[in-house]
């Protein structure tokens, strides 16, 4: 296993239903990748701007001044109160550490890399890219003797699954017992919508009511391309346990893993404010209940969901049919058959595109409905 070994990327797959939605007598809407479509905001835009003198190397474990930024932004948005910055690193996106942490970490042949059943599947991509072996598995109880990287991702991608305090704890005790390193993709946090979600922050897996007073053998990692719309920044951080950060910032060091300085300056710049963070979460709200009501009008079944930048649906057939069904609307979705085996019957929708082309696409979905 390896490179080579890794399968043609599968959005290309999708095409012949781009071309079929945009046969639509109104358009396409595009509701099949969570690219951001709003503007970045003015303040991170200016701060990008001020910091163009960048004629000196970065830094590869960010600026004092990023790093005391993501130190604080746990503290205030994740219920973190105890990093310093030791535990901290800014990434080049969050795609680039989830695919590289097998690497960074020395994993390969023989090694297991735990992620969820239905998943981002950059997960497998990072284990088959060293020769690991990667394992799909949801229940903590099930993970097996000789994984060394386990990966959750809460709130999920595509589906929502959101972990609970109590939830975490025993995931965390079970990836210690195996000697794991356990990682929790937490890119969707700022975005809970239902259950106890619609009021509580989501637990990171380093709040203190989870870590049981140590941080050894975790990671959270974290993003800005959603809150703050800086997905063509690549601007991510990850923060956790001390030595393996302190491993990470060697290698990364080795490999020229640098975020370019003026990004680093806006990340810093972005996570202090929170305003822009809340403006853009009820512009996600607001798309998403429109497209709530819809779905469901038009026979879609909502699974999980309760959190995340996605609306994760069913009808009871193959997502490809769902697909087809989709695109005559006019409407593109992404296939359940991209997140793992065991969600063929799935298509994910996102909340990012125009809130008119969001309208539009409510609009024929009730129509459709039978």
């Amino acid at each position: 296993m390896g490179v080579r070994d890794l399968a043609n990327y599968p959005w290309d797959a999708v095409e012949p239903y781009r071309d079929r939605a945009a046969g639509h007598p109104d358009g396409i809407v595009d509701l099949s990748i969570g690219s951001p479509v709003d503007p970045t905001p003015e303040i991170i835009r200016r701060a990008l701007a001020e910091a163009t003198d960048a004629h000196a190397y970065p830094q590869t474990v960010g600026t004092p001044a990023l790093r005391e930024a993501i130190v604080d932004w746990y503290a205030r948005r994740r219920g973190v109160p105890d990093l310093a910055v030791g535990n901290v690193l800014p990434t080049i996106g969050s795609k680039e550490l989830v695919a590289l942490l097998p690497l960074l970490l020395g994993l390969g042949v023989g090694d297991v890399v735990v992620h969820p059943r239905v998943a981002y599947p950059t997960y497998a991509v990072g284990a088959t890219t060293v020769g690991a072996t990667p394992l799909a598995i949801d229940d903590p109880a099930d993970w097996p003797v000789g994984a060394k990287l386990i990966w959750i991702n809460t709130p999920g991608n595509p589906d929502g699954r959101t972990w609970s305090v109590s939830e975490l704890q025993v995931a965390v005790a079970r990836a210690r017992e195996l000697g794991a390193v356990l990682a929790s993709d937490e890119c969707y946090a700022e975005l809970g919508w239902d259950g106890p979600w619609a009021s509580e922050p989501i637990p990171s897996v380093l709040d203190p009511r989870v870590t049981g007073g140590t941080r050894a053998g975790l990671l959270s990692v974290y993003s800005l391309s959603k809150q703050s719309n800086l997905a063509g920044y690549r601007a991510a951080l990850l923060a956790g346990c001390a030595r393996i950060v302190g491993d990470l910032l060697t290698a990364r060091k080795h490999l020229g893993l640098m975020p370019p300085a003026p990004v680093q300056h806006a990340m810093a710049v972005a996570l202090r404010d929170d305003d822009h963070v809340a403006a853009q979460k009820e512009l996600y709200r607001a798309r998403r209940e429109l497209l709530v009501p819809a779905v469901r009008a038009a026979g879609f079944r909502i699974d999980g969901s309760e959190a995340g930048l996605y609306l994760w649906l069913t009808e009871g057939r193959d997502a490809w049919d769902s697909m087809g069904r989709l695109a005559d609307l006019g409407i593109l979705a992404g296939p359940g058959h991209f997140y793992g085996d065991h969600s063929g019957d799935h298509v994910r929708v996102s909340l990012t595109a125009p809130g008119e082309r969001v309208a539009a696409a409510a609009a024929r979905l009730r129509a459709s409905a039978r």
